[in-house]
Order: structure tokens, then sequence, then C-alpha cells
């Protein structure tokens, strides 16, 4: 099995006025853009497409009344 390591070039060191700077989800984007940036990403992590999204199995759940 092959072992993973971080890469150490994808980042930077930054000062927190620095990381402020290019923050893509700041309080100046609208809500509804965050949360259309943030389902992107987690698309992408997943590995669906926005067009074929995966179905919701609602046979591996089951709910009842307390």
């Amino acid at each position: 099995m092959k072992e993973y390591k971080l890469d150490r070039t994808a980042f930077k060191m930054m000062t927190f006025k620095e990381a402020d700077k290019k923050n893509i989800f700041g309080k100046n984007v609208p809500f509804s853009e965050r949360l259309q940036e943030a389902y992107y990403l987690i698309s992408k992590a997943y590995g669906f497409s926005m067009d074929g999204q995966p179905k919701l199995d609602r046979t591996h759940f089951s709910s009842r009344k307390l």
C-alpha cells in the first residue's frame, strides 16, 4: 500500500490579515453563494458531478415514533 504524505507546497504560511484577504467565504459574500461553493467542493471531494447527483437510499434507514 502506498504511503501518502502531506504536500507542503500546496499551502504557505500567512498572517491572519493575509488569510482574511484570500478568504473566498467572507461575510460580504451572500449566504446562497457560499452554499453553492461549499456544495461544489463537496461534490468534488466525493467524486460526483453536479448533474448526476447520487440518490438517497431510503431503504437503509428506518424511523419510528417515540
